[in-house]
Order: C-alpha cells, then structure tokens, then sequence
C-alpha cells in the first residue's frame, strides 16, 4: 500500500481526491445558502399573515429538482453529496410550501395544488415509473441524468426575464447582487466537481448557471449607479414640466418604496431569487 502511494500517480490520484471533496464541500454549502435564500419572504408572509403577492411556483420547482436529483444519487455509486444536499433542498422545500399554503387564498392553495401534481406527481412519478420498469443499469442513470441536466439548464436559463428587465428599466433593485454572486460560485463549484469526477451531467448545466451567473453581475455593475441616478433625473424633469409637484416630488422616496412593494407582488424577484437553486 504504502509503495502505490509513493507512485506518482497515486500523488495525482490523491491531489484529485482533494480537489473533489473540496469543490464538493463548497457547493454543498453554497447550495445550503442558496436553498435559505427565500428565508425574510417567509418571515414576511407569517408577519403578514398572508402569502398574498408571492408565488409558489418557484419553490414547487426546486422541491422537483431536488426529488431528481436525489433520485439520480441513489442510482450513481458514490454520491452521498448529492443524496445529502437534495434531501436538504427536499425538507426546506416542503417546509416554504407549507408555510405558504398556511397563509395563501383558497385561489392559491388551488394553484399550488395543481402546480403540486404536475411537477411532483405527474412528472417525477411518470419519470420515476418509466425508468424503473423499462430501463436498467446504466442506461437507467443516464436517462434520469439527461432528464436532471435539462430540468436544470431551464432553471438555468429563468433569470432572463429579470436581466431583460434590468436593461429596459436600467435598475438593479430586483436583482440582488448577492444572490447572483452565490449562484455563480455554486454553478462554479457543481461544474468542476462534475469535471473531475467526469459527470457530464453534473458539469454541463452549471457551464450554463455560471454564464448566465457573470451576465447577472456584469449586468449589476452597468446599472447600478443607474439606480442612483434614475430617481433624481425623473425628480428634475417634473420640476421643469410643473413647478407647483415639487412638493410632491420631495415625498416621492415613500412612493417608490410602496412601488417596489407592489413590483414584487409580481413575483419577478422571487422567482428571479428561487428559480437558480
């Protein structure tokens, strides 16, 4: 034993394994932090009493992922890193569901019902049944592999309406820096582990979560001092166009909170937030 690791392939063996289990470690705990990323909307909604302006649908897809890739875990040999942090994603999934059907309209817990057997029983169930019965051994794992890499390169690919609306409105306020920083480093971390212990599955889609992770934030730093700038440019041109608003326009600080309140209802930031996990 000890002369295989005086070899140098065992030391290139060995460094490899470092690597690894450090990329691995790392995305995990990113991954953990993305997953508590939608932690003050839900203290908000149990302040509010009300999940009235928030959409599910978001946390619906990640509960799926993470049901397709713990079951992709169980399937591949050696990956009790992906088997852990889906079954976390799974409990915290389940627990922002459930505090949401709490406090949501009957309208809501509808959809979200709906939303529920689509994602979680239709999909995954037909996905579950189909490759136990007709397929085996590898070609049961790649399958499920092909299907979690596609799940996630359209999970992936949701922040595009929120960029597109960064460069129509020239603001960044429901575009947290933070967020699209951790993403990028977890798509980061997820791609290299995937490169070394060459899973193509693992390691193509974040390829993608890290492209689109660098435009996030190249997207943050053209615009941010837009944010800035926009409030008093528009301050400026009313006061010029009606002298007699500038009264109001003093208040308008207020005004633009209430609108980012209202802009959020939307569900562009949570989605924006929830859907790169």
């Amino acid at each position: 034993m000890c002369i295989l690791l005086s070899t140098p392939n065992s030391h290139v063996h060995l460094h490899s394994s470092y690597v690894i289990y450090l990329c691995c470690w790392t995305g995990n705990i990113v991954s953990f932090l993305v997953f508590l990323a939608p932690v003050p909307t839900f203290v908000t909604i149990m302040k509010k009493k009300s999940s009235d302006g928030f959409q599910s649908i978001p946390y619906v897809v990640a509960l799926s992922s993470s049901l397709l890739w713990l079951y992709y875990g169980f399937l591949k040999t050696n990956s009790i890193m992906i088997i852990s942090i889906s079954a976390i994603g799974i409990a915290l999934e389940i627990a922002y569901l459930t505090i949401y059907v709490i406090y949501a309209s009957r309208d809501a817990k509808i959809l979200l019902l709906k939303l529920l057997v689509l994602f979680n029983v239709v999909g995954n169930g037909l996905m579950l049944v189909l490759t136990l019965l007709l397929l085996k051994g590898a070609q049961r794992v790649n399958a499920v592999g092909w299907i979690c890499a596609a799940f996630n390169l359209a999970v992936f690919a949701a922040p595009l309406g929120i960029m597109r609306r960064v460069i129509r409105t020239k603001s960044v306020e429901f575009m947290p820096f933070t967020l699209s920083f951790f993403l990028t480093l977890c798509a980061t971390m997820w791609f290299f582990y995937g490169f070394f212990v060459k899973d193509k599955f693992i390691a193509l889609p974040n390829v993608l979560g890290f492209l689109f992770g660098i435009a996030q934030m190249t997207l943050y730093m053209l615009y941010n001092n837009s944010k800035k700038e926009m409030p008093m440019n528009r301050q400026q041109q009313q006061k010029q166009e009606d002298p007699r608003q500038c009264a109001t326009v003093i208040d308008e600080p207020k005004l633009t909170e209430m609108k980012i309140v209202l802009d959020c209802s939307t569900g562009s930031l949570a989605g924006s937030k929830e859907n790169n996990v």
